[in-house]
């Protein structure tokens, strides 16, 4: 991943709200659902939603500030290539692997410090301080596994409503498509097995632990299961009634007014709600003509003059 700053277009100082609002703002620009047309908005989508993970953990965050790690999440040690040494290194550096065989030589040499336990019953475990025995979250052979990596995803509400796959870009720079969960909820984890960290000393990779985030929508606001949305409407249809179409998570549908409505009440849509286990409430609001218009005034005069009523004690 490049700098997590650079691509969410904020400084080291940001706030906490900043940043959130820079996410959102590129979040819902960036959007495969609004760029169809764009072959790598799911690229770009998922990179912008790593960036924000990555700041708002608050550990990697202040490591990443102080360069003890990179972008993805992996250490920089002073004097080390960060994996085997290469042309770049410097001269008499030792990469990770190089120095775990020099700690190792001690306790049955290089087949230790790729991950074997040595041949030597009873023999001291350097791994887990004792003697003999397996080691928790080694695989057999001995070898330590990778850190798990958090990760956040944000899903519109009509993916996680129609269910399906939605692309995320992992802490290792690799983009994967995450199947969603049958009626899936906000806050809930998916785990991802080996897509987490890779082991440094030759072990299976972690996994990751994907967390949904639901993202606001422009129309809908939850409440649980259920759905609230504003439609508006003109002030003939609030007293003469009409049919409107009301949006809803599988397509608009079509909602009855009765002739003098009372626009304080919510109208239910029942079973409309997110996975259809909830209900939609559209709430109605009377919307006047732009303009002023000389003919209402006249009747909203003749109205209040002739035909007044009160609304409010």
């Amino acid at each position: 991943m490049r700098d997590p700053y650079t691509v969410l277009g904020v400084s080291r100082s940001v706030s906490e709200k900043d940043l959130k609002s820079a996410y959102r703002k590129l979040a819902k620009a960036n959007h495969p659902d609004q760029n169809q047309s764009d072959p790598k908005a799911q690229a770009k989508f998922a990179e912008i939603s790593a960036a924000y993970d990555f700041l708002t953990d608050t550990d990697k965050k202040a490591a990443y500030d102080r360069g003890e790690i990179d972008a993805e999440g992996n250490p920089k040690f002073a004097g080390f290539s960060g994996g085997r040494r290469g042309p770049g290194a410097q001269p008499g550096g030792f990469s990770a692997e190089d120095i775990l065989k020099e700690f190792m030589s001690g306790f049955g040499g290089a087949q230790q410090a790729r991950g074997g336990r040595g041949t030597g019953a009873g023999g001291w475990d350097p791994f887990t301080g004792s003697m003999g025995g397996g080691a928790a979250g080694a695989r057999p052979g001995g070898s330590l596994k990778g850190d798990d990596a958090n990760v956040t995803l944000a899903v519109s509400l009509e993916d996680a409503h129609k269910g399906g796959s939605v692309p995320l870009r992992l802490p290792t720079n690799k983009v994967v498509n995450v199947k969603l969960p049958e009626k899936v909820e906000d806050g809930q984890q998916i785990r991802l097995k080996g897509q987490g960290m890779p082991s440094h000393v030759g072990g299976d990779p972690g996994d990751a632990l994907v967390t949904v985030k639901f993202e606001r929508h422009r129309h809908f606001r939850r409440d649980g299961a259920d759905l609230r949305v504003d439609v508006p409407i003109t002030l003939y249809e609030a007293v003469l009634g009409g049919k409107v179409r009301v949006p809803t998570l599988d397509g608009s549908a079509e909602l009855t007014l009765p002739a003098n409505i009372n626009t304080a009440k919510a109208l239910r849509l029942k079973g409309k709600g997110l996975h259809g286990n909830g209900d939609l409430y559209a709430s109605l609001r009377i919307v006047l003509p732009d303009s002023g218009d000389p003919d209402l005034e006249g009747l909203m005069r003749f109205w209040r003059d002739q035909k007044p009523y009160k609304v409010r004690d």
